[in-house]
């Protein structure tokens, strides 16, 4: 088959012909037709993502979708044929996603949204995770609450807005002014963070008791920024970027509590990997309910632009998921 090979480090990645896998136990061979590129993936290319424990050569990319071409042993819940979805390898020992086929845990799997195209469903898997995670796993959104998503339309931001509106929550999200049309389609009430304080912007939505839940997808800064928009005594910060060093007197100041999001643990660990699946299952009964989907770029990659793709997203030139076309 062919795949998309990393043998250095910061070096472009290479074309090239390996063996086609053999599912083991546990696992289904998956023909992708499409793979999501995401942020990371750049990152674990250039070398700059240590946290992903990637090996060297590696097929990279780390999102798919696809049709089952086999079941391994110990495989009840796909068949031959059965349209998946998943966040399936590219890190650790996992095989990536830029090949015709890989030998993915059948854990890591959902059935596609029936719904959704090939190219919409492999732009999901990475970002739906992270989001739900954080939402839904450590803050428990739910009908009532007063969400803020940093971040409204980026990779993960704009499915944390759906999925945070699709369970009954008002949400708000910070962008820059380009952002702001799209951040208001997706439901969300915009907010400029350049042209507003975080101050401001918490007085006028929330009359200066902060917001339920702020979930930050963006790090830095707008990370210090949530430990003051949230509300007092009861609020929740979650972080899918909590990295470098904050300060936490604001969060404690205000008597609120903390969550981190690492979305790889389990493929990494192999622990909690049939959560993955559940998360992905939940995902495909929202986007076939209509009220879940992806911003696609429509531009068109294959596994011999690969490194084009790559460089779009390093210089956050994107409208919406980039996402490669692998198999047709």
């Amino acid at each position: 088959m062919r795949a998309v090979i990393l043998r250095e480090f910061g070096a472009p990645p290479a074309l090239t012909e390996i063996d086609t896998p053999v599912p083991g136990p546990g696992q289904v061979l998956v023909r992708i037709s499409a793979s999501g590129v995401n942020p990371l993936d750049t990152k674990i290319r250039a070398g700059r993502a240590a946290h992903a424990r990637t090996r060297l050569p590696a097929v990279l990319g780390m999102d798919l979708a696809g049709v089952v071409e086999q079941a391994g042993p110990q495989v009840t819940g796909f068949a031959p044929g059965d349209e998946v979805y998943g966040l399936a390898g590219g890190v650790g020992e996992l095989q990536g996603t830029l090949a015709e086929y890989a030998a993915v845990d059948a854990r890591l799997l959902a059935r596609k949204p029936a719904g959704l195209s090939m190219r919409q469903a492999a732009a999901l898997p990475l970002a739906v995770v992270t989001a739900w995670e954080g939402l839904v796993d450590r803050a428990r959104v739910s009908a009532g609450h007063k969400v803020l998503v940093h971040g409204g339309a980026g990779g993960v931001g704009h499915i944390a807005v759906q999925i945070a509106s699709a369970r009954g929550a008002q949400v708000f999200a910070t962008g820059s002014a380009r952002s702001l049309q799209t951040i208001s389609g997706l439901g969300a009430v915009p907010i400029d963070y350049r042209a507003t304080s975080v101050e401001e912007y918490v007085a006028e939505h929330t009359g200066g008791e902060g917001f339920d839940i702020v979930y930050d997808t963006v790090g830095g800064p707008a990370l210090d920024g949530a430990f003051t928009a949230v509300r007092v005594h009861t609020g929740h910060v979650v972080s899918a970027l909590g990295w470098g060093s904050h300060s936490l007197a604001p969060l404690s100041f205000r008597g609120a509590t903390y969550s981190g999001v690492f979305t790889l643990l389990p493929m990494l660990t192999g622990r909690g990997r049939e959560h993955h699946g559940e998360i992905l299952r939940e995902a495909a009964a929202l986007a076939d309910a209509g009220v879940l989907a992806p911003l696609v770029d429509p531009r068109r990659f294959t596994l011999a632009t690969v490194e084009e793709a790559h460089k779009i997203v390093e210089a956050g030139e994107a409208a919406g998921k980039i996402v490669v076309d692998v198999t047709g």
